[in-house]
């Protein structure tokens, strides 16, 4: 593939040959003459190296995939209840009963559990789908930076996509990004497309999947809007008044695809649907603008488990920088730089061509889609883990490719070559600098990519006067250069296991300031407590990443438990006699047990345990009414951003109520039980 690559990139003559608008000699000061827009020429390779390209970005994708397990068992946990019960499938209930949902919408969810419905419960059945929407994704960038970019500059753009560590990281866990970096590529794609023909119906479909982003992870979506609205607007080859109709008709699309389940939410009783899960008032409203909307670029998230971060917070330093730091830079920055600096060019090689130029309509989509997400990252107060930049990602590629393209189109102007040296140049030392932050793992790597970078380098510079071989070899060693971070990088987190809620890609690196990440595993960074007085926790017991014992199977903020057999036969016992099998406070407590015994567990207080659902009265009534067979004890957490201290309530009346019994290092409360002197027993099913 990268030969090809290379060589339809390096072709001599004209570059850009089989595309219209790419000039290899502009003549200064005119416009060349834009042809009308189509599907272009194919030569006979291309076929072969796009599928080889698939090919090989499935391989990469679903490699050692089963190694991560349960990967994220909050959303597994969801997923499991959503294969087992329509209801809990439609709202995304963390539970097969219904008590509380996610805090997210549950467009990625339902994938998942009907995969599950088909297959069985298993690692393989929740994340392959995920994988495969990445292969998809690489394909859909791949064909919108086709349309308007030589057959090279394409494969290129896909394989940038697939080789992005954090790309590679997401597409193989159940997280959902890769569904709504899925659902925005292809909008990007149809907004091509009515940019090219302008037709209605392109638009409307560009808005409807940004509807369905919305109800994968709200209000994110919705930053790639500002590129869409503005290339059709200024491109599509149709009157004003008829783009400024369209828009609005995108608008209403959006609205329908995702106002739907919006509206079924809000108007539903509470009494005949889940408690929605990470807001204070039962409303998917408050969720949207509050606690996953607004909340997270000020730093006021009510409920949440840690404040912002505006000088160097849990989170991160915010700033124009933040991307670039610790653990972030590894993520996904190898090739910002380079991004936009071929935007800007691009943009301004095109700045005579007319209205409609698709190329120039392209970098608009991409450029924005990659400013505005990466402006709001990079200030954004609240919540923010590095596994966010996936969603930059996609940009990344095609402005790589689309800008590649454009620059080597002119590499017979005396500055197109020197630019290119210079971006490898950059390229190159930057992720040396990188590539230093984990300075155990592969040394040697960083000195190679600064030597083939500064070898790219020069045979560019000097390819002008030697002729296209030695300019096809600068830019040959400038592609391995500018590859070869971001492919060990990715290399590495395939073959690393993945689990808990926050997870990162890459190696171990030094400098990390990106909150309670830093490696495959997730935990706290630095050590500690969990903020709300949680000790994080390893599945299984051992020491805890902030140096406390965690006991038994239990579970903790960030990972899901790990029950002991015995605990689990515990559990399962006469368990159909009952709507949950146990209760305990947050979500990815309840998601371990769950998941080892495939019945509801009710997870108090959400994800944070610091939900109000249930109340007091509420649990209290379902244990009258013999619903809940057992509680079990965890540490408090959460309340310490105005959330609710239901949770803790509900602990405290247990313990005082109810005879707290121990099996396997766990200690639970059978709630069915009439109150007695508190006994224990070190190993062994609790009477």
């Amino acid at each position: 593939m990268s030969t090809h690559l290379v060589d339809h990139l390096a072709s001599p003559g004209a570059a850009g040959d089989d595309l219209p608008g790419f000039p290899g000699a502009p003549t200064v000061g005119a416009a060349p003459a834009v042809a009308t827009p189509g599907r272009p020429t194919r030569a006979r390779w291309e076929r072969p190296a796009l599928v080889g390209l698939l090919l090989l970005t499935a391989v990469l994708y679903l490699w050692n995939l089963a190694e991560s397990g349960w990967a994220n068992s909050f959303y597994s946990a969801a997923v499991q209840a959503g294969s087992t019960s329509w209801k809990a499938f439609l709202y995304g209930a963390s539970d097969a009963a219904g008590s509380i949902t996610v805090d997210k919408p549950p467009a990625s969810l339902w994938i998942m559990a009907l995969s599950v419905r088909a297959f069985g419960l298993s690692s393989w059945s929740i994340l392959v789908p995920q994988a495969l929407m990445g292969v998809a994704a690489v394909g859909v960038v791949h064909a919108s930076v086709r349309r308007h970019a030589t057959a090279g500059a394409a494969l290129l753009a896909g394989a940038v996509l697939a080789l992005t560590p954090v790309a590679a990281l997401m597409f193989r866990f159940n997280n959902p990004d890769a569904l709504l970096v899925l659902l925005l590529v292809v909008a990007a794609w149809a907004t091509m497309r009515a940019v090219e023909d302008g037709r209605t119906r392109w638009m409307v479909l560009a808005g409807a999947l940004v509807g369905l982003g919305f109800l994968t992870k709200q209000l994110q979506a919705f930053l790639v809007l500002p590129g869409f609205a503005l290339a059709y607007l200024v491109a599509a080859p149709v009157s004003l008044g008829r783009r400024i109709r369209d828009g609005f008709l995108a608008v209403g699309a959006l609205v329908l695809a995702a106002g739907w389940w919006v509206a079924l939410v809000e108007l539903v009783p509470a009494s005949m649907r889940p408690y929605v899960g990470g807001s204070q008032t039962d409303s998917f409203l408050e969720l949207t603008f509050g606690y996953n909307g607004f909340g997270r670029l000020t730093g006021s998230e009510t409920g949440s488990v840690g404040g912002g971060a505006t000088a160097g917070g849990q989170w991160g330093s915010t700033g124009l920088t933040r991307l670039f730091d610790g653990e972030f830079g590894g993520q996904i920055a190898w090739l910002i730089p380079a991004a936009l600096v071929l935007l800007g060019a691009g943009l301004w090689l095109r700045r005579r061509f007319p209205r409609t130029d698709g190329p120039r309509a392209a970098l608009l989509v991409w450029g924005s889609w990659l400013v505005v997400t990466l402006l709001t990252f990079s200030f954004m107060a609240g919540i923010f883990h590095a596994y966010y930049t996936v969603a930059l990602a996609p940009a990344i590629a095609a402005l790589v490719g689309i800008g590649g393209a454009q620059l080597w189109a002119h590499r017979a102007t005396s500055w197109a070559p020197s630019l290119a040296a210079g971006l490898t140049l950059l390229t190159s030392i930057w992720a040396f600098v990188l590539l230093s932050r984990s300075a155990d793992w592969l040394p040697w790597l960083r000195y190679v990519v600064l030597v083939l970078g500064f070898a790219g380098a020069a045979t560019l510079v000097i390819g002008r006067w030697y002729g296209p071989t030695v300019l096809r070899t600068g830019l040959a060693l400038s592609l391995v250069a500018g590859l070869a971070g971001p492919t060990a990088y990715t290399l590495q987190t395939v073959g690393s296991a993945h689990t808990g809620s926050i997870v990162t890609a890459g190696p171990t690196v030094t400098g990390s300031t990106g909150g309670f990440g830093g490696g495959p595993r997730g935990g706290f960074a630095g050590g500690g407590q969990a903020p709300g007085g949680a000790t994080g926790a390893i599945p299984g017991g051992g020491q805890a990443p902030g140096g406390g014992r965690a006991t038994g199977g239990m579970g903790g903020l960030l990972d899901g438990s790990t029950p002991s057999s015995a605990l689990t036969s515990t559990l399962l016992a006469n368990a159909d006699s009952y709507t949950w099998v146990a209760a305990t406070v947050g979500a990815n407590n309840a998601a371990g047990y769950q998941l080892a015994t495939q019945r509801s567990v009710m997870p108090i207080g959400g994800f944070n345990g610091s939900d109000p659902s249930p109340t007091l009265a509420e649990f209290q009534a379902d244990v009258a009414a013999g619903k809940i067979h057992y509680f079990i004890a965890s540490g408090s957490f959460g309340q310490s951003q105005g959330g609710s201290s239901t949770s803790s309530a509900i602990s405290a009346w247990v313990e005082a109520s109810f005879t707290a019994q121990t099996v396997d290092g766990t200690t639970l409360y059978d709630l069915t039980a009439t109150p007695t002197t508190s006994t224990t027993s070190s190993t062994g099913t609790a009477a």
